[in-house]
């Protein structure tokens, strides 16, 4: 049997963490836990705790030492799941915004012949529930602008739901890899696409959070914009 693994980072989650963990330790598939915890003083790991002497086999954690960025938690996560021999790894927010039900969808998308799918919130129109209009329209059109640069086929490029056959994560040079917010969701896929895999875009409806506090700052929104113009560089350059 496949081997699959979730992994979710977390930054102070402790009003999210155990119900998300439960939801997906519910569905029809069986998935694998991994949290990556950027030392919450929250008790979020400690919560993680007590559910792996529920479920030792099932729910891991990594605790970092400080808080260093989505982007290398997850890196931190990958590693973690390659060593462990995972086929399928995913990526998922702690705070409901993505549907945990949507898990098997992904994951049927790529056992049927795809490398690399993708919760898409643009793919089949704007499937977007309680964020402003101003937020809507950034992160639209952030991903206008990213197909501009980079002429991937790819309508929701800063999407963070994804499902990686464990092919796609081996050729990757994840020690390189340095941007830690929606840069790092694009990098990612840029350069799975420059790799040729095959990438198939899921619709779901994406719900912001409604416990705890988004992470996003202004400094993440420019590290994509300038970050998207550095990696089509390196692409040009043969240095990706």
């Amino acid at each position: 049997m496949n081997k699959r693994v979730v992994v979710i980072p977390t930054y102070n989650e402790i009003e999210n963490i155990s119900d998300i963990i439960s939801s997906v330790l519910s569905l029809p598939y069986d998935y694998d836990i991994l949290v990556v915890d950027d030392n919450s003083p929250d008790g979020t790991s400690k919560a993680v705790e007590r559910l792996m002497t529920q479920y030792p086999d099932r729910v891991f954690i990594q605790k970092r030492t400080q808080k260093t960025g989505l982007g290398t938690a997850y890196v931190h996560g990958f590693k973690w799941a390659l060593k462990h021999n995972y086929d399928y790894i995913f990526e998922m927010d702690a705070d409901f915004s993505h549907n945990p039900k949507d898990l098997d969808l992904l994951l049927e998308a790529c056992m049927d012949g795809n490398d690399m799918t993708i919760g898409s919130r643009y793919v089949k129109g704007v499937n977007v529930v309680n964020w402003p209009l101003n937020r809507v329209l950034l992160s639209y059109f952030a991903s206008v602008y990213v197909r501009f640069i980079t002429g991937m086929k790819i309508h929701d490029t800063t999407a963070g739901f994804i499902c990686y056959h464990r092919s796609v994560l081996e050729s990757i040079p994840l020690d390189k890899i340095k941007f830690v917010g929606y840069a790092f969701q694009i990098e990612m896929k840029y350069r799975a696409f420059a790799k040729g895999f095959k990438i198939k875009e899921i619709p779901i409806i994406f719900t912001d959070r409604t416990k705890g506090a988004s992470k996003m700052t202004n400094g993440i929104i420019q590290e994509a914009v300038f970050g998207v113009l550095r990696l089509r560089i390196k692409k040009l350059f043969n240095r990706l």
